[in-house]
Parts: structure tokens; sequence; C-alpha cells
């Protein structure tokens, strides 16, 4: 599926995620919401914040980000911190 299709993914987001090298659906769910949210981070540091991992995860799961259940959003940030 084209990434514009899925929920959280607007045109500036799938301009990202191409110039990162995850074309369509497939390859987010291949690399997951937080290894893509790494390469995303790293190749836009001043335009990507913690709303993108969250946006990419309600993606894959099929809701808003804001829907996200309880305590995810911690663990995703746990998960996402750059490793020493």
């Amino acid at each position: 599926m084209d990434l514009i299709r899925l929920k959280n993914i607007g045109p500036a987001s799938v301009r990202q995620l191409r110039e990162a090298g995850i074309e369509d659906e497939a390859a987010l769910r291949k690399l997951g919401a937080i290894a893509a949210y790494r390469r995303l981070k790293h190749a836009f540091p001043r335009e990507v914040s913690l709303i993108m991992l969250y946006a990419l995860e309600g993606a894959l799961r099929g809701c808003h980000w804001n829907q996200l259940p309880p305590g995810v959003k911690q663990k995703l940030q746990a998960a996402a911190k750059p490793r020493s």
C-alpha cells in the first residue's frame, strides 16, 4: 500500500520516508516504527520529533497517534532513545 493511505502520514511525511529509503507500507512494517523513526531522525534531525514516532506506530496499528493505548508512548520513547 502507498504510504499516503496510512493514518497519520501526510505528504511531507511521505517525502521524508521516501528520502530515507522507506518506499511503501511493506518497507515501513519490515523496519518497524522505532527503526524508521531513527532513520528519519538521522536524515532530518531538526524536522523530526517524537510525534513522528507516535505517528509511525499509529500508522502501523491503524489508529491516530493520539489514540495509542496507555503506556505505548512511554515505551516508544524509551526504545527510541539514542544509544550511547
